[in-house]
């Protein structure tokens, strides 16, 4: 018990001594070692990188789950050691409610089947998403938390550590400083404050040799940044590549969507776009053109050009010289561009998003295409890259 109120005497004398230094600083009525200014840069190096790892890391979580109620429960189960139950992605939820519609309107109509085709390609977005944040979680997030909970808190640690052998080397030079005027004044007891000279400059030798060697091990420990920062940048690499294939999955799900569905589009604004044929009988069912009259009374159909002279069974055949076809004497569309479109051969129409065309279509052409006219130009554009307009 003697030994424990010693110790704990001895550790309240040296929290006593480094509070008056501190204060005394402060105050500006003590002296203070500067660190020199090679370390000050790794300290000021350091802390930029633990503050922008803290908001990187952050808004990346953000990024990847922007519900924060599912981030809180997600940091809950970190907490507290546990896996984090799978979660249906917002994409995956869409399919199933589009699925869902589908098979209550019917997965034979046209809405139907074009639920279930939007609907399937939802669901591949949201496991590509899956897969996203999944790769970016592991190969991007996690090391960041790493530094942070890891090295950053040794880091913070060694530094706690530095600055209390810096106090307590300020303290011995004030006491000796203080032992020496004293002495100076008290030149009668000369023996006495020649004691305490020695004695606070022994204290001074060794407090110095701690702070010397505590300084050295937070330098090493602050240089190691840079190798955080490599480590990092291999990260974000890795996080860019997840989010390259991520983005390019989805963009290439979108374009077999788009080309899926360019038959039924093209077939609306065409005018043969038919209800579903169950909902009449037989006997009284009016003709395609009369249904899609009072189904799509909005959609006008796109103006066709009755014949074509000299080129009798080409068009059928998907062989079409433009310059052969000529348009119709009135009730021609205009379109406007959605994309870029590379022509793929001589019988086709480049073009350019956002301009403006004119289109008709002709007797046994694929609903896919149209005939653009642009100028002097002339070939076959896709419907899909179009917006018809009235």
């Amino acid at each position: 018990m003697e030994f424990n109120v010693k110790k704990l005497a001895s550790d309240a004398g040296v929290f006593f001594s480094r509070a008056m230094q501190f204060t005394e600083e402060k105050l500006g009525q003590a002296e203070k070692t500067e660190l020199d200014a090679h370390f000050e840069n790794l300290l000021a190096r350091a802390d930029c990188t633990k503050n922008w790892t803290e908001k990187i890391l952050r808004q990346t979580e953000v990024l990847l789950q922007p519900n924060p109620s599912a981030r809180v429960e997600e940091f809950l189960y970190e907490k507290l050691d546990r896996k984090v139950p799978s979660r249906v992605t917002n994409g995956e939820l869409l399919a199933q409610y589009m699925t869902e519609a589908a098979n209550d309107f019917g997965p034979g109509t046209p809405y139907g089947k074009t639920l279930i085709k939007v609907g399937e390609t939802q669901r591949r977005l949201g496991a590509a998403e899956r897969e996203f944040i999944h790769s970016a979680s592991i190969n991007f997030l996690t090391p960041l938390r790493n530094f942070l909970e890891g090295d950053w808190r040794t880091i913070s640690k060694e530094r706690r550590i530095l600055q209390n052998r810096r106090l307590d080397l300020d303290a011995c030079k004030a006491r000796l400083k203080k032992a020496k005027a004293a002495e100076a004044k008290a030149a009668c007891e000369g023996d006495l404050w020649s004691d305490e000279v020695e004695k606070a400059e022994h204290e001074l030798r060794l407090t110095q040799t701690e702070f010397d060697r505590q300084a050295e091990v937070t330098r090493l420990l602050l240089e190691g940044i840079s190798s955080t920062h490599v480590n990092h940048l291999r990260c974000l690499h890795e996080f860019v590549e997840s989010q390259t294939n991520y983005y390019a999955q989805c963009y290439q799900f979108m374009l077999d969507l788009q080309k899926q569905l360019g038959s039924s589009k093209g077939e609306i604004f065409s005018g043969t776009f038919v209800g579903n044929a169950d909902s009449t009988s037989p006997a009284a069912a009016p003709s395609p053109p009369a249904v899609a009259a009072a189904t799509l009374p909005a959609v006008p159909t796109i103006p066709v050009v009755p014949t074509i002279v000299g080129v009798p069974n080409t068009v059928a055949e998907g062989v079409l010289n433009p310059n052969e076809v000529k348009p119709p004497a009135s009730g021609t569309r205009k379109a406007r561009v959605l994309y870029d479109y590379e022509a793929a051969d001589s019988t086709e129409l480049a073009l350019l998003a956002d301009e403006m065309i004119t289109v008709y279509s002709l007797p046994g052409m694929d609903p896919d295409w149209l005939i653009g006219e642009r100028g002097n130009q002339k070939g076959k554009v896709p419907v899909t890259y179009l917006e018809l307009l009235s």
